[in-house]
């Protein structure tokens, strides 16, 4: 077992969902932490009595995390060692801490993970979809002007195979939307992962739909959402709807901009398409154009 060093700050994933998940080193770190970090001390608090541990809790919620940063820097200065939790999982994949990591970084102080439990992973692993790359998005957007922004995205990636995050009451709006889309894409919805009545619903968006409304209580436990891209889906090349000449001309007409100044500006709007070296291209066209 380890030594519970001064001054560090343990990075200490819980379960998400089997409380017997939860490894013997993690148990021994928040056992003989001086302070424990937990996103929500009431739900952390459930965890830790079933665990037989009792430590100083502190929140380390999304709302003060900043501030609470300090607090917890000062604490590790003066030689005490703090172990972050979040409510279920592996804490800064869409949940608190990363501002702690961060400023502890900053500030040479030494930064320890503990691994364990992480929904996204977990999904990912039981999707059986292609792994040999993937990327994670976090919660999926609430507007359908995002989504459709974001399934954009999706489509003309590197990779196929994306772990998302939904809430259980917008699970069904969800996939009504890809089937808004007519996305071809495939879906692995994994819901209330390692507990007693975990379920996965697989399938196109229609199959998944079909099988959500015959559970009934669909809108009940958290979901981790894979999805795979199909390969006649994915952008094989890339569709301009305007040029790279306009959309120059726009930013350096809007923010009275240099060509260079101006390829950057459409670099770095959302809504581009083009690659830096045809907006340089472009620019150059223009140059001669205005010569």
């Amino acid at each position: 077992m380890d030594e519970i060093s001064a001054g560090t700050l343990y990075i200490v994933a819980t379960p998400i969902g089997n409380s017997r998940d939860m490894s013997p080193r993690g148990m021994q770190i928040l056992t003989e932490a001086d302070i424990i970090a937990a996103e929500d001390t009431r739900r952390s608090m459930v965890l830790l009595n079933k665990l037989g541990i009792k430590n100083k809790l502190v929140s380390n919620h999304k709302f003060n995390e900043y501030g609470k940063a300090k607090y917890f820097i000062g604490e590790m200065k003066a030689g005490k060692s703090v172990a972050v939790i979040t409510d279920a999982g592996t804490p800064c994949i869409s949940d608190p801490g990363n501002e702690l990591i961060k400023a502890a970084v900053e500030e040479g102080i030494r930064v320890v993970g503990v691994p364990g439990c992480c929904a996204a992973v977990n999904a990912l692993a039981i999707s059986g979809f292609d792994l040999s790359s993937f990327t994670f998005y976090g919660f999926f957007p609430r507007e359908n002007a995002e989504r459709r922004r974001l399934l954009e995205k999706l489509r003309r990636g590197d990779t196929r195979t994306f772990a998302l995050y939904e809430s259980p009451k917008r699970i069904l709006e969800l996939v009504d939307f890809f089937i808004e889309q007519e996305a071809e894409v495939r879906l692995c919805l994994c819901n209330d992962m390692t507990k007693l009545h975990e379920m996965s619903f697989r399938g196109t968006p229609a199959e998944v739909r079909e099988q959500l409304l015959l559970k009934g209580s669909y809108d009940k436990g958290e979901y981790a959402v894979v999805l795979e891209v199909q390969p006649g889906y994915v952008f094989n090349k890339v569709e301009h709807t305007v040029s790279a000449e306009a959309m120059l001309v726009d930013a350096m007409v809007a923010g009275s901009l240099s060509a260079k100044e101006a390829v950057a500006a459409v670099l770095a709007d959302e809504n581009n398409s083009y690659s830096k070296n045809e907006l340089k291209a472009a620019a150059l066209r223009l140059k001669k154009l205005f010569e």
